[in-house]
């Protein structure tokens, strides 16, 4: 099942139908849903297909050569465009050629781009050729130097982000609203980890069968992640396990971890580009002096979810039976953790609605304002400057006027001027403010299940 991916398969398809060959880049975090999309895409099409090695060039051709059913002793003088011929010399019409992983194709030399160049320039038919890539610093930061003039070959790039919320819980059709939300705090928009869990399970059960069961599917997949596009991990593992610890500073992580402010920054920095830590700016405002700065965080939830709970336990998780470690240490305080992913379910509601024109304005800017004494969830703006703030309670059952009136607190100390209010719960609302609610037009009472 392909959800929320309409947008991308018509881009690949505007490419399909462009005249002539084309050559585009599709990337994205490891379990995005790259291989779904292009396998939904390819239906129907002459399609071929390779997933490269992080082996040599040499080893490189022989394994690419010997998925062609070819035997070892025709393997040595062969090169890519050798294999490219073969490949497409057979196909009729417009071809498709995915190469999965291609990074591995250029780190060890510019040999493949400069064959795909030669192949392409002789090629008498056409032939759109998809370069697929998990590893997002590396499209993002290196790919351009490393293949040199052969650059001029692309037509486009192509960024998988996160799916949304509502696809989520279009996945996990027996989920209750709660349930999704909780999938969705700990997984993240990732459907490759989301085909693991079961939605006729309930997530406890979930947790405990795929993250901390030794057979679980996902039991080392946070592991992994890391692994596979980092070395030196020891400090990988210690900066994240800080930011999990609650160390969004980078005073506050050279004092837990030790080391210097100036390595802290470079690991940093390349966690950022993987797009597994994001530093927070909070909403610009006249009241910057009452705003934090230089705040980071882990923005990749499933590995947030494993330096928070299972990381700091390792120990546990290997003599106690998982259903006594979910009891010991997570049952207590997922709802914390979950409501902290919760604000940013609420803003893909209000995106949906800015979109419908259900807003009392349409609005060019927004954000989250982080205080030195609270937050604001989220912030919104046109040019005009009209203003929304809204808040977000998931923890508490009861949402209160008091609530409201620390919103407008915050709003104060970030000078801003509330011009309308949202107030989003998954519990009830008091009667207070009900009542101011009924009063002010401009307070909007939103429950969890209009999400």
């Amino acid at each position: 099942m392909l959800l929320g991916r309409s947008a991308e398969l018509t881009q690949l398809n505007h490419y399909y139908d462009k005249r002539g060959s084309q050559t585009v880049v599709l990337y994205g975090q490891k379990n995005i849903g790259k291989t779904a999309l292009l396998k939904e895409f390819s239906k129907g099409k002459p399609t071929g297909y390779y997933m490269a090695r992080s082996c040599s060039e040499k080893e490189q051709v022989c394994q690419w050569y010997g998925e062609l059913g070819h035997s070892a002793g025709e393997k040595r003088t062969l090169s890519y465009e050798t294999i490219l011929s073969e490949m497409l010399q057979k196909r009729q019409g417009k071809n498709i050629l995915i190469i999965e992983e291609f990074q591995n194709l250029l780190k060890t030399g510019s040999t493949f781009m400069q064959e795909l160049a030669s192949f392409l320039h002789g090629y008498d038919g056409e032939v759109l050729v998809i370069l697929c890539s998990s590893s997002v610093g590396f499209v993002e930061n290196s790919m351009v130097r490393k293949m040199g003039e052969t650059a001029y070959l692309l037509s486009g790039l192509l960024k998988l982000k996160e799916l949304k919320f509502k696809d989520c819980m279009r996945f996990f059709p027996h989920f209750t609203k709660q349930e999704s939300i909780e999938v969705y705090a700990i997984l993240g928009g990732f459907p490759g980890l989301w085909m693991y869990f079961d939605d006729c399970l309930s997530v406890r059960e979930n947790i405990i069968n795929c993250l901390l069961k030794k057979s679980g599917s996902l039991f080392g997949e946070a592991k992994q992640l890391l692994t596979e596009e980092l070395r030196e991990t020891a400090v990988y593992n210690t900066i994240l396990a800080s930011l999990a610890k609650g160390n969004h500073k980078l005073n506050d992580l050279y004092h837990h971890t030790g080391f210097s402010r100036a390595k802290i920054s470079v690991y940093i920095k390349n966690l950022m580009e993987l797009e597994m830590v994001e530093k927070v700016f909070s909403y610009d405002t006249e009241g910057y002096e009452n705003a934090q700065k230089g705040m980071y965080r882990i923005s990749n939830r499933f590995l947030h979810f494993y330096y928070q709970f299972i990381y700091p336990y390792m120990s546990s998780l290997q003599i106690k039976k998982p259903e006594d470690f979910y009891r010991e240490y997570i049952a207590g305080q997922l709802n914390s953790y979950v409501a902290g992913y919760f604000k940013g379910i609420c803003m893909e509601h209000m995106e949906e609605m800015n979109g419908r024109g259900m807003l009392p304005f349409v609005y060019e800017r927004s954000g989250e304002w982080v205080g030195k004494v609270g937050n604001i969830d989220i912030v919104m703006q046109d040019e005009k400057d009209n203003t929304l703030l809204a808040l977000c309670n998931y923890e508490r059952p009861v949402m209160t006027y008091d609530d409201y009136e620390r919103l407008l607190y915050c709003a104060a100390k970030a000078r801003l001027r509330a011009g309308s209010v949202f107030l989003y719960s998954t519990g009830a609302f008091d009667e207070k403010l009900q009542a101011q609610a009924t009063e002010q037009k401009n307070i909007t009472l939103v429950s969890m299940q209009e999400l």
